[in-house]
């Protein structure tokens, strides 16, 4: 059941990328926002742009032809399996998310080319092991896997089960997966006042992290130039959105290059 009472995160971000998926109170919720950190309509698109920018990076630099992109959201324009079959027809896509709104807007998520093919596993990130016995039925993990964790991470309240749950699911992936990663970053007291405000409004709530942070979720893996940065900053193309540059967003690509599970090596993404 769709609760059209309380703000929903994923309704909101919707809305301050242009999108219809979205009630009242979500658009409330989004203009209170705004009116203490307005820049968020900008954190929202260089996110989005982001992920479109490191689709294309795994599947033409990278040769990625699987795709595992958890916390899926609403779908909107140039999705991750438009993307990737753009450049590689025959590209393999699970969207990955555990909230109703999402499960029923699944089919436009599903609407695949016709050399490649894409699915919808109704799981919740906070259950990895269960999140790769679904995932597990549809694609190829002995082969190099694209995993995408796109502004979700912050929804999982613990860090040290964060980074357990990012570990565990690349030790199940193949030597040569990648994995796309941005998330909002502690900045100007305003984000932070805004974000608290928001969490208190009966959504469910949005935690934010240091850089250093989100730098762990790379341990083990090599992180590709230019490193961990602000969204907009992460290989530029010409239809970058031209805002800021410094947002409270970041997001950067890592490598897996050895084979085996990965915690305690140490990594490579300092």
């Amino acid at each position: 059941m769709i609760d059209t009472t309380v703000p929903h995160s994923a309704r909101i971000w919707n809305y301050w990328l242009g999108g219809r998926d979205h009630y009242a109170v979500d658009r409330s919720a989004g203009e209170d926002y705004c009116r203490t950190f307005p820049e968020v309509r900008q954190v929202a698109r260089a996110s989005r742009q982001f992920l479109g920018r490191t689709v294309h990076h795994l599947a033409v630099e990278g040769g990625i032809r699987q795709f595992v992109d958890i916390g899926t959201g609403l779908p909107t324009a140039e999705n991750t399996h438009q993307i990737a079959q753009r450049c590689r027809p025959d590209a393999r896509i699970v969207y990955v998310d555990n909230d109703p709104l999402v499960l029923a807007h699944a089919r436009a998520l599903m609407a695949s080319g016709p050399g490649g093919a894409t699915d919808y596993v109704h799981a919740d990130l906070r259950e990895p092991d269960t999140v790769l016995a679904a995932v597990n039925q549809r694609l190829d993990l002995g082969r190099p896997v694209g995993l995408i964790l796109s502004g979700v991470l912050g929804h999982v309240d613990d860090y040290a089960r964060a980074r357990a749950i990012v570990r565990t699911l690349l030790d199940a992936l193949a030597p040569g997966s990648r994995l796309s990663l941005n998330d909002a970053v502690t900045g100007r007291p305003a984000f932070a006042e805004a974000q608290s405000r928001y969490n208190r409004t009966g959504a469910v709530p949005y935690h934010l992290r240091g850089h250093e942070q989100i730098v762990g979720f790379f341990d083990g893996l090599e992180l590709i130039d230019p490193g961990l940065v602000s969204c907009p900053l992460w290989r530029p193309t010409a239809d970058t959105d031209p805002g800021p540059l410094d947002l409270e967003i970041v997001g950067g690509v890592g490598v897996k290059r050895r084979p085996g599970p990965l915690a305690g090596e140490g990594g490579r993404a300092a």
